[in-house]
């Protein structure tokens, strides 16, 4: 292969790279390459190529040669903040140039005045492949003049000689966010089963598919076309199988970031008292102010040998994993997710790589990994993508850890709070957030941070009332002053009068003390006040909730979503490891029934390992029932580990997502055959879910073939409503307790009544003690719950008749809105109190 010669693409003064007053491109992070400070206002091609890239600002062009060989051309420093403004594109994305043509013409003049520097970066941006072994520096140089002189390496020449491990594929993920940390992550780990060499293209920029970093930075938007490309050894099942991530890549939408709250009124933003942010955890509180300010981490900049700094990093990263795979344990779904997308971006080989050439260069390991950080910091700034932007708190995060462990200092550890705090801070890092003592922190507020970080899920995980973007004000307030934290509201009140902090905490204790009543009853099993028996059993998600729930006063548990076996793994867990996880469950229960939920996954739960394809409504799609009929291999064997555990009878298995008497047949036909292969004659009894209205309208027809029917109020309120459980703008509407999603419920009741059949509710509805006598109303007989509800929950029907209940839910159903059916509710029964909702 011949030397590719690139020319000048700027009239200007050539010099070095490390001359940039930018250490992005002195330190050589993007690549290696010349700078020019340009005198002319066109840019043009250095060489043959096409153009992979124009930055959406309008401020860069990426061209590949040929040859293969990328070269990033970037006018001005930090010119990404002037949004375009100055730039005049003169190519598109995929148009093959000449060398001279001109790229892009742009306003010295503006960017003089409003630029960081004109200095302009020419960068081989392919540095795996090529090597500049010639370049023009420190003299004038006019457009056209010979700039550089790049030559293949061995790892080009080799890469092209692999013709015998070339595959690629196509495909078009329904990524809604694009592809952020956690799809990112997923990816990535696909992707590193394998020894070749695998990258994404999209929109003419292509990306490392080992690397979490590059994929965020690809800046992958909803309805892009991504093409996988894998050379080298097992290159057609590495294609195949980062292509099948990618497709089953059906995300849920996060929420987006709510709308910026309306500018303040004159009155309300003159208010010393009162702070306006945004919601990012709901609930309500009263504490007293604490700031966290974290220390600044000084390192040096010079190491002490590269093989010296190489093993302190080595070491100081596996401190990191360890520390991180340990806050994973015992976490919920979301914290799991987010930490193992945090151990996904430690071990990531573009950072690494980074921070790895930089010690070669003589850079100390703290050095190095601030600035391979920094470079990814940069990068992810300079995309049009908010959630992109919110990402960088995790990189931040990640440096921060890394820094502590190198250098045993600016971990002092999580700040000890008293009981009652109210934290604030200018931002919170995740690992920041989980090392807090939680029983002692009432919420947080911060000056900066998003609705959708990581640090947000996190929080309304925990329960923690939270508010975002609340401004600087926030780190004027001093600490041990009273707060008031209003986070439905997005409100922060200052130095709360004393007639309004004794309104709240009122009512904060008289939450407590109905707390406190129903738990000390709640081992006390349940009926109506006039006799009437309700059983409350309890919704699980993992083995370590069993035991928890009995204390709480679970009768059993009415629902066990199986998908915490399934999900975030590449490959399905065998018979044996299921069965260890529901007889752990089984036992925790203590002999109490165990109603064991069938695989739900599907729509807006997706798995690497089922490559489902695209759908435009994945909700509507193959998940539930479905999917276990689609793969009747995953059934069986699930059914085989439920039918194992012991003691028999134990166990009901209940179908998800059912919409026809066939679907309930044909488990049932797979169900008696696993049964005669294990050689088990007990009966065992096969329920349904009600999620779906077709479910609810032929409940009578269902329950002739199913052995009992539970409600799963939260999917049955989104199909009854037409309303999508996951979109915010909907989230006050979508509410269970409207008279339709009644009407199902009672439908379900009559029509199950026919055969004998009971009827429960184990859905979100189920755990809002106000709906409770409702439920019990309209027939229900088993109610279960999230574990932490349960006592009110039983408190709830206890303090009800069965015929008050009736009146109350006939009463129900003839109104027009789930408002009128609760403003019913809480005048019958003012001392019942609506609680959070729980996913099912």
């Amino acid at each position: 292969m011949s030397d590719l010669i690139l020319l000048s693409p700027l009239k200007g003064w050539a010099a070095p790279l490390a001359e940039a007053p930018d250490p992005v491109f002195a330190e050589k992070m993007m690549g290696d390459g010349v700078l020019i400070d340009p005198t002319g206002a066109t840019l043009h091609a250095p060489c043959d190529g096409q153009v992979i890239s124009v930055h959406h600002t309008r401020h860069a062009v990426t061209l590949r040669a040929t040859s293969g060989a990328e070269i990033l051309m970037h006018v001005g420093l930090e010119t990404v903040a002037l949004g375009g403004q100055g730039f005049e594109p003169h190519v598109a994305d995929g148009q093959t140039v000449r060398a001279g043509d001109p790229l892009l013409s742009f306003d010295l003049d503006h960017l003089a005045r409003h630029a960081k520097s004109l200095i302009t970066p020419i960068i081989l941006a392919s540095p795996e492949g090529f090597q500049i072994v010639r370049r023009t520096e420190g003299r004038a140089v006019e457009v056209g003049d010979v700039l550089m002189v790049v030559r293949a390496t061995d790892a080009a020449t080799g890469a092209s000689a692999m013709g015998e491990g070339e595959a690629s594929r196509t495909v078009a993920p329904h990524l809604p966010h694009g592809l952020h940390a956690r799809p990112a992550a997923a990816v990535a780990n696909a992707a590193k089963r394998f020894p070749a060499e695998v990258w994404i293209a999209c929109q003419g920029r292509k990306a490392n598919a080992k690397s979490v970093v590059a994929l965020m930075a690809l800046g992958v938007r909803e309805g892009d076309a991504l093409t996988v490309t894998a050379t080298g050894p097992e290159a057609e099942a590495a294609a195949a199988a980062v292509a099948a991530v990618l497709e089953g890549l059906q995300e849920r939408a996060e929420p987006p970031p709510p709308p910026k709250p309306a500018k303040p009124s004159v009155a309300a933003s003159q208010d010393p008292k009162l702070i306006i942010g945004v919601p990012a955890s709901p609930g309500l509180a009263v504490g007293k102010a604490l700031r966290f300010v974290p220390a600044e981490i000084a390192v040096s900049e010079a190491g002490q040998g590269a093989v010296q700094e190489s093993a302190e990093l080595a070491r100081a990263r596996g401190v990191v994993r360890d520390s991180l795979e340990k806050a994973a344990v015992g976490g919920d779904r979301e914290r799991r997710s987010i930490l193992a997308a945090h151990i996904a971006l430690l071990d990531d080989p573009e950072l690494v790589s980074a921070a790895q050439g930089l010690i070669d260069a003589g850079k100390s390991a703290a050095f190095a990994w601030r600035q391979a950080i920094r470079a990814q910091v940069v990068m992810l700034q300079g995309l049009d993508d908010s959630r992109m932007v919110e990402r960088i708190g995790d990189l931040k995060d990640l440096e921060r850890q890394v820094l502590v462990a190198l250098l045993g200092k600016g971990g002092e550890g999580a700040p000890e709070l008293p009981p009652g705090t109210i934290l604030l801070a200018e931002e919170l890092l995740p690992s920041q957030l989980v090392a807090l003592d939680a029983d002692r922190l009432a919420g947080l507020c911060t000056a900066a941070g998003g609705p959708t970080s990581h640090v947000a899920i996190l929080a309304a995980g925990m329960g923690l009332p939270a508010v975002v973007a609340a401004g600087e004000r926030v780190l004027a307030i001093a600490d041990g002053a009273p707060l008031i934290l209003d986070a439905d509201k997005g409100q922060l009140h200052l130095d709360p009068e004393p007639w309004e902090l004794e309104a709240v905490e009122t009512a904060l204790n008289a939450r407590r003390q109905r707390k406190a009543a129903a738990k000390a009853s709640a081992l006390d099993l349940c009926n109506t006040a006039d006799g009437h028996r309700v059983e409350i059993f309890a919704n699980l998600g993992k083995p370590s909730e069993a035991a928890p729930a009995v204390e709480n006063g679970a009768e059993g548990s009415g629902l066990l979503r199986t998908e915490f076996l399934f999900l975030e793994r590449e490959t399905p867990p065998d018979e044996e490891e299921q069965l260890v996880a529901y007889q752990a469950i089984a036992t925790g229960l203590g002999g109490r029934p165990l109603i064991v939920r069938t695989l739900d996954i599907g729509g807006d739960k997706p798995a690497p390992y089922l490559p489902i394809p695209y759908e435009d409504n994945p909700a509507l799609g193959l998940r539930g029932v479905r999917t276990s009929l689609w793969r009747p291999d995953l059934l069986r064997t699930q059914l085989r580990a439920v039918l194992r555990v012991k003691p028999a009878g134990q166990c009901r298995i209940m179908i998800p997502m059912v919409a026809s008497v066939a679907e309930v047949q044909a488990v049932r036909a797979v169900l008696n055959e696993v049964k005669a292969e294990l050689g088990n004659a007990d009966p065992v009894e096969l329920g349904v879910m009600v999620e779906t209205p077709s479910c609810a309208v032929l409940a009578d027809q269902i329950a002739e073939v199913a052995d009992f029917l539970s409600v799963g109020t939260n999917d049955l309120t989104q199909y009854a409503l037409a309303m999508d459980r996951g979109n915010p703008a909907l989230a006050a509407q979508l509410d269970a307790l409207h008279p339709a999603v009644l009407r199902l419920i009672r439908q379900t009741v009559e029509g199950a009544a026919r055969h004998g059949r009971w009827v429960g509710v184990c859905g979100g509805l189920a755990s809002d003690p106000l709906a409770a006598p409702v439920l019990v109303g309209l027939g229900v007989r088993e109610l279960s719950a999230a574990p932490a509800m349960i006592p009110e929950v039983k408190m709830a029907v206890r303090a009800v008749t069965l015929a008050a209940a009736r009146e109350a839910a006939l009463k129900a159903l003839d109104l027009k809105s789930a408002a009128e059916v609760r403003a019913l509710l809480l005048k019958t029964w003012p001392n019942l109190s609506a609680s959070g909702r729980e996913g099912a």
